[in-house]
Formats: C-alpha cells, structure tokens, sequence
C-alpha cells in the first residue's frame, strides 16, 4: 500500500510515521527544500513541490492508493495559491492517477457566524471572511472530485494543539492583556493524537464525505484561557466588553458524526493536557 502526504507539516509528520510502522510505503511533501533532510528521517521519499505544479502532482500520485492532503498558508503566501490552486491541480490531475482515497483537512471556520449555537456537517456554510471563502471553493473543488473508486473525505478541524503546541505556550502571549469582549465564544480544538487516528481512521474504513474532527470539550475561551492561565502561573486575561470581539466565527461543533461512524477519541476533552 502507498500513501502520500501533501504538504507533509506538523500533522502528516506524525500520520507519516504512523503509516510507515503499518507497513505502507510513504512518500511527503513539502514546499521547503530544507526540510527535505528531516521529512527522509519519517517518509520513504521526500519531495519539494508546490499545489501549482501539476505535472509533478500527477507524477507524485501517480500511483498511490491513498493521498493526505494538509496543506498550510505560509506567511507571505495568499491562500488562493496555497489552497484554492492545489484543489483546482488535485482535482485535475486525480483521475490520471491511482489514488482510491483522498483526505484532505480543512477548518471548523468556514461555518461562519452561529452566536454559539451547534453545528452539524449538514449545517450550510457561511464563510465571512474572504480567507474562509477560499477554503470553502477549495473544499468543494475537492469534494466534487469523488468518484466510485475515489472516496473523498473532508476533515473540519478546531484549534490544533499537543507537542510542540502546548495550550500554555498558545495562551502565554495573552497573559496579562486585554482582549475584547467577553470570551463567551465556543472554542473547538482537537489534539494532534485525534487529528492522526481520525485519519488513519478514515484511510482503513475508506471514509467519504464532511466530518468535523473536534473533541467533545468546548468552553468557552475565557473558561479555557481561565484554566490555562491558573494552571500553569500566567498573569490572568481581562476582558473588555465595551470592545466588541473581532472574531468572525462563533460555533459549538458536533462532532457525532464521526463517532457514529465508529471513531473513539482519544483525548475528548482537555483534562490531560493542561
């Protein structure tokens, strides 16, 4: 079985060498020359190479059965080259290839504005953002690809957190400041180890469709950067209500779905990482 990861980061590091102690042979990506030493240490073959070159798409693809796709947004990148250009490549050059499952992670934020109520993957999507907006165009490029010998499955995720991106060390920059409004809105994360299962979970049981991928645990931020703040010593955050918060989102995501599908998390709520 062959498996490649595009845009082998933070996340399709850990799945690469989930895969490689399953037997698949993996072949990673990366848009980075110098990281080509350290994606060799994890994958069978490292490659550089970008969504817009779809040539060296086709040719990467050409023929694995399984394609991970976690592209990232570097800084000076926009968002349609880096996600919306990949999509149009990935949709294009697929059926050439030998590909049978296709997953690719997106984001909890293009439901929009819901004032904290639920969401489902059935619940339409109101992009408000023209960030957003391209991920929404890029998903469904993506989605629209499946085919009966290709499954496409979309994971939605929430904040990342784990190794390296401990929940301390994402609050410390706001111990002691002041942020606007009141913190009342939902915060939905999901830790790396679930982000690895769910889709390794999804390449063995060949899942298609939307899944939001987000632990069963979602307070309030002020309740979560309250926690995280006394835990670990940082000075406390104030909040301003007279400044309205610039957030453009607000949502409690279900994560039922995938649950019913026959996933189990393995850290659904906060309780061993703070």
């Amino acid at each position: 079985m062959r498996a490649a990861i595009i845009g082998c980061g933070y996340v399709g590091t850990q799945v690469a060498q989930r895969w490689r102690q399953q037997g698949l042979t993996v072949t990673a990506t990366t848009t980075s020359p110098e990281r080509l030493d350290e994606l060799t240490a994890v994958a069978d073959r490292a490659v550089v190479l970008t969504g817009n070159q779809s040539d060296a798409l086709q040719d990467c693809l050409a023929d694995q059965q399984t394609a991970l796709v976690c592209v990232g947004s570097k800084r000076q990148a926009s968002y349609e080259d880096t996600y919306l250009q990949t999509a149009k490549n990935l949709a294009a050059v697929l059926p050439e290839t030998s590909v049978q499952q296709l997953v690719y992670t997106s984001t909890y934020s293009v439901y929009g504005q819901h004032y904290g109520r639920w969401v489902t993957e059935a619940t339409p999507v109101e992009p408000v953002t023209d960030k957003a907006k391209v991920l929404v165009a890029a998903e469904q490029l993506l989605l629209s690809a499946a085919r009966p010998d290709l499954k496409v499955c979309l994971f939605r995720l929430g904040g990342i957190y784990g190794p390296g991106r401990e929940l301390a060390r994402i609050f410390s920059r706001s111990a002691g400041q002041t942020r606007p409004g009141r913190g009342e809105t939902a915060s939905n994360w999901v830790h790396l180890d679930d982000i690895v299962g769910a889709i390794d979970f999804a390449r063995s049981q060949s899942l298609a469709g939307i899944y939001n991928l987000v632990q069963d645990e979602i307070p309030t931020v002020k309740a979560l950067i309250d926690r995280v703040c006394a835990r670990h010593g940082l000075a406390p955050v104030s909040w301003e209500p007279s400044q309205p918060s610039a957030r453009p989102y607000n949502a409690r995501v279900s994560n039922q779905k995938l649950k019913a599908a026959g996933y189990t998390f393995q850290r659904p709520t906060f309780e061993s990482a703070l």
